[in-house]
């Protein structure tokens, strides 16, 4: 019985990360985990280096 809590809370939490990521990709967002992702006018390359303005 315990197993079977511990697989239900690791496919609660596996089905949460891939609706978060679906939901940030329709929104638009190119690179999610930036915190720039909505402004990036380029490809985020792990810190949004086309728009270094907004790295201040």
């Amino acid at each position: 019985m315990e197993n079977v809590i511990v697989v239900l809370i690791l496919i609660a939490i596996a089905v949460g990360i891939i609706w978060y990521l679906i939901r940030a990709k329709r929104k638009g967002e190119k690179c999610i985990g930036c915190p720039y992702a909505k402004q990036c006018s380029n490809k985020c390359d792990g810190g949004c280096s086309g728009n270094k303005q907004f790295l201040n």
